[in-house]
């Protein structure tokens, strides 16, 4: 038996208020002035990358990422909107999270279906004994025009969901999968934003005929009755289609999972699996899960939850949504996702330029933020050195890895700094300690002025550390959150 054996959401903490932008643009779009409910926004320094691995963090929580992920052989990192065209995002994510070098990592991209199509290649993997516990991760930031129905409907999020042999929550019954070149909207190379094209023919041509095809013949290859499915995922950009097509099905609409249309937006590749986790939080043990994602085709899963969903870490959607603030500055938004260019003044004006070498010299310090651990007097330091820093050790080469990125710190000092050009200032920064040893300076992010103050409890977070203009280069480190 193969399928699902943990998940985890994350949604950014800035909450868009739709209101705030059809206000704005009422004197050129007059009908964005009804807009209701907000939608997820993703801080100046989240990406689709970084938002994929906080959601693979929730995903498979452990103090020490270097043992607790160790069993994790494959990683998918699914999106449209990944920050490097030629890199493997997928490798960053894999070092982010402590995964071994052996890891399979690789990118999936180029439809909304992008988040299905890394469950299935991750379940065919496990099938044929390539891989024993694949990690997948769905996530998008994209962007839109401003004054778009777009800029509306997209949200950003992503999930995380982790297959195996062992404690199975819920196993994999089946799949079905029409790849058809039904162009609804695309993205041309160099382009900033997707072009759609006419709702209805979408809504009609596309949708109404190509998934309910999809879902019957699942249903036939795997002998499952309509009757019996608990729980249907089916993300649509169309208000009430989703039940249509459900009744076309022979399914039940009442079965069918909130879209989160309304809290988070249209999350892209990623929204299956977000609509996935909400489906495992609350179903229980012996009910089907289906699974339609439309794009380019329709991917069709089948799964079945097992006894074991009882012992599941779950409710990691619940917390994701509970844990926002609302944005009202339209402004902030535009400049976050680079829609209007502001004077950043002279302080701003350095070369950005990163060393490659010393990126991969010292990955595992920058990338994965592993210090060192003595082993003869238990003293953590970071960065790792030859020389243990414990005054009265000094121990030479007695260091052996030790990951900060799941320990908790305190912040022993900090700064509000309006000087320092910052995309959010002011800019947070200050000395974190962590209890079995070890400082460093690190920015803080997610955080309301006034908010911290010496002694107070963060987590460290994978965040953009600075972005390289003239090289189109982004930099990546850790950064403290609050708690």
């Amino acid at each position: 038996m193969i399928g699902i054996t943990s998940w985890g959401a994350y949604v950014p903490r800035l909450r868009l208020q739709r209101k705030s932008v059809g206000s704005a643009n009422a004197w050129f779009a007059p009908g964005l002035a009804r807009a209701k409910g907000e939608r997820a926004m993703a801080n100046w320094d989240e990406d689709a990358l970084t938002m994929a691995v906080e959601a693979g963090r929730v995903c498979h929580p452990t103090p020490d990422p270097l043992t607790g992920r160790a069993h994790l052989d494959a990683l998918y990192l699914a999106s449209t909107s990944l920050p490097f065209l030629d890199r493997l995002n997928a490798g960053i994510a894999a070092g982010a999270l402590g995964l071994a070098e052996a890891v399979s990592a690789i990118d999936v991209t180029g439809s909304q279906r992008a988040g299905t199509s890394a469950l299935l290649s991750a379940l065919d993997g496990l099938a044929a004994g390539r891989t024993k516990a694949p990690l997948v991760l769905a996530s998008d930031k994209r962007k839109a025009r401003a004054a778009s129905a777009q800029e509306l409907a997209y949200g950003d999020a992503a999930g995380a969901i982790e297959f195996g042999q062992d404690n199975v929550r819920a196993r994999f019954i089946a799949s079905h999968t029409l790849s058809i070149d039904f162009v609804d909207h695309f993205r041309g190379a160099g382009e900033d934003f997707d072009y759609g094209w006419e709702e209805r023919w979408i809504r009609d041509e596309g949708y109404s005929k190509i998934v309910p095809t999809a879902i019957k013949a699942l249903l036939e290859k795997s002998g499952v009755s309509a009757s019996d499915i608990a729980h249907i995922v089916l993300p649509t950009p169309f208000a009430k289609l989703d039940a249509t097509i459900a009744k076309q099905c022979g399914l039940n609409p009442d079965c069918l999972i909130e879209d989160f249309s309304d809290r988070i937006g249209d999350a892209g590749c990623a929204h299956p699996l977000l609509m996935l986790i909400a489906a495992l939080d609350r179903a229980k043990a012996g009910e089907k899960i289906l699974v339609a994602q439309f794009g380019n085709g329709c991917d069709v899963l089948l799964f079945e939850t097992t006894a074991a969903l009882a012992e599941a870490q779950r409710g990691s959607l619940v917390a994701a949504l509970s844990r926002r603030k609302e944005e009202t500055n339209y402004m902030k938004y535009l400049a976050f996702n680079g829609l209007i260019e502001l004077e950043k003044g002279m302080r701003a004006e350095v070369d950005r330029k990163t060393a490659l070498t010393v990126l991969h010299r010292k990955s595992d310090m920058l990338t994965s933020l592993v210090g060192g651990k003595c082993r003869q007097c238990g003293t953590a330091q970071f960065p790792r050195t030859r020389i243990c820093v414990n005054p009265n050790c000094k121990a030479v080469d007695s260091q052996d890895p030790y990951s900060f990125a799941e320990r908790e710190g305190a912040v022993l000092s900090w700064s509000a700094d309006f000087l320092t050009y910052s995309m959010s200032p002011p800019n947070h920064y200050g000395m974190i300690t962590f209890a079995e040893g070890g400082r460093f300076m690190a920015d803080i992010t997610d955080v309301d002025e006034g908010q911290i103050d010496t002694g107070a409890r963060v987590r460290m977070a994978f965040r953009i550390k600075d972005f390289d203009p003239k090289r189109g280069f982004i930099r990546y480190f850790w950064k403290a959150v609050p708690i």
